[in-house]
């Protein structure tokens, strides 16, 4: 569903009928216009008691400070009744379906207040605790399940968004190296007449390779890690969500029932809860900007003499027992900003089409401190320690993260699947994205999960595709695997970042 920005225009007036019992038994409407933001609603209120334009925002009438600060507003929000929260006649992908209870439940959802409340460690917009798991898939039920067991959903640790804007950025220009590859492999069996396969490469990442039939079709069969589609998905443990909007519309539906313009329509109400145009297309640009700003994890070395040596000298072996072969500690960005929206926006999302230009900011100079630092001739420098590629951790020994059952969409991507020469089918259930380890040191517990305590235990299950790194750890005398670790919980989130200003360097 493609809806024009004007969409999250219109005025909006909600009502609603408290019950007897609940106002000294008497039944009380409360009514409100979200019209004008400066108006003043005594009483009961909605969480979000302004939303901005899209108009505004294209016009260029809402600064990057105001964007990012409407962002933390919707970020922090505890969505109530009054927002538009819960979703009765609506599953959490948008389904219809009979109107039903529960208003919240921890499995099929609603199951949270806010994107803080799981979002929170060290402090908002990081990663959760174990409590704060969300079951993957359930929220598509009808009717809901409230079991836990694996055969209804796959059980999710909640990962930070530290750094998410360079992230999004850094797939962005894989997904676009792999695409020219794609395009390449394409003209050239068009023109030769007959099958061209070509490496797939992106950031010196190699995800396999191509093969492309003078017809037109493409043979998948040795592409590794990614999509068919050769999108580089950096959200969803499983690599199956392309940006922070689409991340954002999907969670404020699935976890809050708070439904958004841009992926349901204007003036309607799928979820028959009495609220229309619950969050705007202003407001999810303005939350995926905050996510996009939100500063990077560092290195913090320990004021410890010994363990400060151990994590300086625990960066050498780490890389020497091969674990930078996927845990890849840097790559370059061919620019420096980051915009919005993304290109490879899926539909429902907004488009590049949609807006007259993206809204950018220079990730090096704006947003939260720390920042990326910058490099030479417009590029910046980005420190995650990852590949963005999906692995297998599993082998015949070790088969901790083997505990999914259910498939997370389909292997082709977004790509029609007749463009392929083989079908499609559901994304391996063993495989997982490399773990970004830029922030290990603030993201404990571990494992997809989160029912890992330690970096030694997490170590210890990789197997698979990660067993030789995982054997060579093991093998390491008891001072050198201490290193390492000390290395690892050396990278972090700042948890008291220095008072920067948003934009204009520093």
């Amino acid at each position: 569903m493609k809806v024009h920005p004007s969409g999250d225009r219109k005025r909006r007036a909600v009502a609603i009928v408290w019950g007897a019992g609940a106002v000294a038994g008497a039944a009380v409407m409360i009514g409100f216009s979200m019209a004008q933001p400066d108006a003043v609603i005594i009483g009961e209120r909605p969480a979000v008691e302004y939303h901005l334009s899209q108009y505004d925002i294209d016009a260029g009438r809402v600064s990057l400070r105001e964007l990012m600060e409407h962002g933390e507003m919707v970020f922090r929000a505890r969505f109530n009744v009054l927002d538009g929260q819960g979703r009765p006649a609506s599953t959490g992908t948008g389904d219809p379906r009979e109107p039903d209870e529960p208003l919240m439940i921890r499995t099929s959802g609603p199951d949270a207040n806010s994107c803080a409340g799981c979002h929170n460690q060290p402090r908002v917009g990081g990663s959760g605790d174990f409590v704060a798991n969300v079951f993957v898939l359930a929220q598509a039920l009808d009717p809901v399940t409230d079991s836990v067991s694996p055969e209804f959903s796959n059980e999710r640790n909640t990962l930070s968004l530290m750094g998410a804007g360079p992230i999004e950025m850094l797939a962005r220009e894989m997904t676009a190296q792999l695409h020219a590859t794609r395009d390449l492999a394409m003209s050239e069996a068009a023109r030769l007449g007959q099958p061209v396969t070509l490496p797939l490469v992106a950031k010196g990442v190699s995800f396999g390779s191509i093969t492309c039939l003078p017809d037109g079709r493409i043979d998948p069969s040795e592409i590794e890690g990614v999509d068919w589609d050769l999108i580089v998905k950096p959200f969803h443990q499983k690599g199956a969500v392309v940006s922070l909007r689409e991340f954002t519309n999907g969670a404020m539906n699935h976890h809050f029932g708070m439904q958004t313009v841009e992926r349901f329509g204007a003036g309607v109400d799928p979820d028959q809860d009495g609220v229309i145009n619950e969050l705007t297309i202003g407001d999810i640009t303005s939350t995926t900007i905050f996510q996009a700003s939100l500063d990077i994890p560092i290195q913090i070395l320990p004021k410890d003499g010994a363990r400060r040596a151990a994590a300086i000298r625990g960066e050498g072996v780490f890389d020497s027992i091969g674990c930078t072969e996927c845990h890849i500690p840097e790559f370059a960005l061919g620019s420096r900003y980051f915009t919005e929206p993304n290109p490879y926006n899926p539909e429902g999302n907004l488009q590049i089409d949609d807006v007259p230009q993206p809204f950018a900011f220079d990730m090096t100079r704006e947003g939260r401190f720390p920042r990326l630092e910058p490099g030479p001739n417009g590029t910046a420098i980005i420190r995650p320690f990852t590949d963005l590629k999906r692995h297998n951790l599993n082998d015949d020994e070790l088969r901790f993260f083997a505990n999914e059952q259910i498939p997370q969409g389909m292997i082709n991507g977004f790509a029609d699947p007749s463009l392929f020469t083989i079908e499609p089918y559901p994304r391996p259930t063993e495989e997982f994205l490399t773990r970004k380890l830029w922030d290990a040191g603030s993201s404990a517990p571990y494992g997809h999960r989160g029912d890992l305590t330690t970096l030694t235990e997490a170590i210890y299950w990789h197997g698979g595709d990660a067993r030789a790194s995982r054997d060579a750890f093991f093998n390491l005398s008891s001072d050198d695997q201490a290193a390492v670790i000390e290395f690892l919980k050396s990278l972090q989130v700042v948890e008291n970042p220095p008072v920067r200003r948003v934009g204009g360097g520093g």
